[in-house]
């Protein structure tokens, strides 16, 4: 039942890990700036932006890895 439980851990700290990623990336209309650099019809604040990467591999390898192992270990606590 402890192999179970820690599995469930584990896949909640995987996509909480990858919400994280993506929440505090920025704002996500950079391609919608004015000649002034500030955004327009938006109210995300002026901060880190750029491309929209939110479900890049490179960058979400670690929560995908808690998923991959808390999915294991809860196939492992039925059996």
């Amino acid at each position: 039942m402890l192999v179970i439980w820690f599995g469930a851990l584990l896949v909640i700290a995987g996509m909480t890990y990858m919400a994280m990623r993506a929440i505090w990336k920025g704002p996500m209309s950079g391609p919608n700036r004015t000649r002034s650099g500030l955004p327009r019809g938006t109210l995300e604040p002026p901060g880190r932006g750029g491309e929209i990467s939110v479900f890049a591999l490179s960058r979400n390898w670690p929560g995908l890895l808690l998923m991959v192992v808390g999915a294991i270990l809860l196939l492992a606590g039925v059996v």
